[in-house]
């Protein structure tokens, strides 16, 4: 699920202001957006399969309409911080979202998959804007730290309940009215939020120093495009006017080579660019503290098997099991009510035992309820296979983020305070374009070889094939899923070292 984690939210410090009397006005116009970013994510993911058919997307190509939004969320998430701060929050918010509303138009009315993806990445580019302007303008806005409190705990909220819901609207949305309407849904109610913003919100700007970073964008954002790219071209058809043919290009073709190598310079490049950059977009030493640093990874990797786990379980509920696309939004909804009902018991235990003590245990949990997933099979029962999953996963991960959310601000200072909490969301946008894409292309792998070691005699034995070959191919990326969440369970035990009294103790700075 790719919402941003509202942790601190300007990339410069509070703006010493009279107190807005409309201020709580204006926090429902902010919730309001940060709630349509959220449903966005959760919404799309039923509506994936129902898209897929429609416009006859390939099983390699279709993870686009997951990772076309949230790499250009990601990769543009520090740019849009910086343009909210620089020209103006109000400003860029509106930006924000109007252009997303005509970005949701484009998807909802797409004749073919090319332009479905690219309004998906136009989707993320806009929402870049729209949630850090969102998140700078509460922290402008409610200058005392218990409203500010306050202000943020809606936030948090939104964070689990928004995605809950997402789920059941996007199954409502697509049984009885069309897949179409999970991205047109959203133009309403942009223009409607936009049009309420402008006598409601405050506008407010940073100061001083207000270069962008350019080429630092374009060498993440390309960067990442070229390893996302290569992830997808390993799995695609080696012959795609054959048919018949199950043939992939594989991880050693050289256009899937050429991308990676492209990619792996150009993130390199950013790198070094960024420790001489007068004005880096990712200031190095945000990321090289080891509880920050560490916390990043956590994020990414956690994102990586997650966003893929709601992908595949997505297609298991709806093409293996014959769930509608309503049904299949309940079947996830524990897995929401774990988190929301854990995070409250996390957030009281967190100042007490400090975070390395919720945080490995609940990585291990997380492992365990992803390798249970690799059990299903075309008969397996929901109640005593998938949900018990997801209660594990779910507690596990609420006693994973709220720590690392606060670890990602140890030792930071008031300049940094927005970089850092921007670069946790990032993180997480990241790690589930990269994840999706690499789980995706190891389930078309193993779905091929599948066939080529069982291949059917018969059009009506491929057909019985088919089902057991896709079970296959999610047994393999659960299992992949379980390393990431394994990795980063290492990385916990490596670099988060903070103790309890090391967590920031503003009000609002972690929720």
């Amino acid at each position: 699920m790719s919402e941003p984690i509202p942790t601190h939210a300007a990339s410069s410090s509070p703006e010493a202001t009279t107190p807005d009397p409309g201020r709580w006005w204006a926090l429902v116009v902010l919730a309001a957006a940060q709630l349509m970013i959220i449903l966005d994510a959760s919404i799309v993911n039923i509506a994936l399969p129902s898209a897929q058919a429609d416009l006859e997307i390939t099983n390699a190509d279709r993870q686009w309409m997951v990772t076309a939004y949230t790499l250009a969320f990601g990769a543009l998430l520090l740019l849009g911080g910086r343009i909210a701060d620089y020209t103006g929050r109000k400003r860029t918010f509106i930006i924000g979202l109007l252009g997303f509303a005509a970005a949701s138009a484009i998807g909802g009315l797409a004749p073919n998959q090319e332009l479905l993806f690219g309004a998906r990445a136009l989707q993320g580019a806009f929402a870049a804007l729209m949630a850090p302007a969102a998140l700078s303008i509460v922290t402008v806005t409610f200058t005392e730290p218990k409203e500010r409190a306050k202000a943020f705990g809606v936030f948090g909220a939104l964070a689990g309940g928004g995605a809950a819901i997402g789920l059941i609207v996007g199954g409502l949305l697509t049984e009885y009215a069309s897949w179409r309407w999970c991205l047109g849904v959203n133009v309403p109610v942009a223009l409607i939020v936009a049009a309420a913003a402008i006598p409601l919100v405050r506008e407010s700007k940073a100061h001083g120093d207000t270069r962008y970073d350019v080429p630092g964008v374009l060498l993440a954002t390309v960067g990442l495009f070229a390893l996302v790219y290569g992830f997808t071209e390993a799995a695609r058809a080696e012959n795609p006017d054959d048919p018949q043919s199950l043939a992939v290009k594989g991880w050693l073709d050289p256009s899937t080579l050429t991308f990676l190598i492209v990619s792996i310079v150009l993130l390199v490049a950013f790198v070094v660019w960024e420790g001489r950059a007068r004005n880096p977009m990712l200031p190095l030493r945000v990321v090289l503290d080891r509880n920050r640093g560490g916390s990043f990874l956590v994020f990414l990797l956690v994102g990586a098997g997650l966003f893929a786990m709601f992908l595949f379980l997505t297609y298991y509920f709806q093409v293996n099991l014959g769930y509608t696309p309503l049904k299949a939004g309940f079947a996830f909804l524990p897995f929401s009510l774990g988190i929301i009902l854990t995070a409250g018991f996390v957030s009281a235990l967190l100042p007490r035992v400090g975070p390395r003590v919720l945080m490995i245990p609940g990585l291990a949990m997380a492992v365990v309820g992803m390798l249970l997933l690799t059990q299903i099979d075309q008969g397996s029962s929901y109640w005593l296979l998938v949900f018990p999953s997801m209660v594990i996963m779910s507690a596990g991960l609420a006693g994973v983020f709220i720590p690392a959310a606060s670890t990602s601000l140890v030792g930071v200072g008031s300049h940094d305070a927005g970089v850092a909490s921007a670069v946790l969301n990032t993180s997480q946008q990241i790690g589930g374009s990269l994840g999706t894409a690499l789980l995706n292309t190891l389930f078309a792998g193993a779905v091929t070889a599948y066939f080529t070691d069982n291949p059917p005699t018969s059009p009506g034995e491929a057909d019985q094939t088919l089902p057991l070959a896709f079970i296959h191919g999610y047994h393999v990326a659960f299992f992949w899923g379980a390393v990431m969440f394994a990795a980063a369970l290492l990385v916990s035990l490596a670099f988060i070292t903070a103790h309890k009294e090391d967590i920031p103790s503003e009000p609002g700075a972690a929720v």
